[in-house]
């Protein structure tokens, strides 16, 4: 399998399908620092990187802006004071789509 971060976001439409459960389990352990959470029933992909003062966050904050407008898929982002919380789920399919994954590994690359 290519690795995830290598690989390009497509085009989400409305009827574009959700990750299998079984395709979860193949993607999860390529991202482990990631959670699974569902809110308001929609699963997403969450983690927290931490960084040692606000300035930090706020430059990974722009990395990944500068990212998700690239690749055209744009993540929830909390910036905080030693902290980002960044989520990623595909609206158009309310859930998981494969491009999250994707994006979850090119986010994590950020921190090299």
């Amino acid at each position: 399998m290519t690795k995830l971060a290598e690989m390009k976001c497509e085009a989400c439409q409305l009827d574009a399908p959700k990750v299998t459960e079984s395709e979860l389990a193949q993607l999860l352990p390529l991202i482990p620092d990631w959670d699974v959470n569902v809110r308001d029933s929609i699963m997403q992909l969450e983690r927290v990187y931490k960084f040692k003062n606000f300035k930090l966050a706020m430059v990974f904050t722009n990395k990944l802006a500068e990212l998700a407008e690239e690749e055209f898929h744009h993540p929830g982002i909390l910036t905080e004071w030693g902290k980002v919380t960044v989520t990623w789920w595909s609206h158009s399919v309310k859930g998981l789509h494969h491009n999250d994954f994707i994006m979850a590994s090119k986010t994590d690359q950020l921190m090299d």
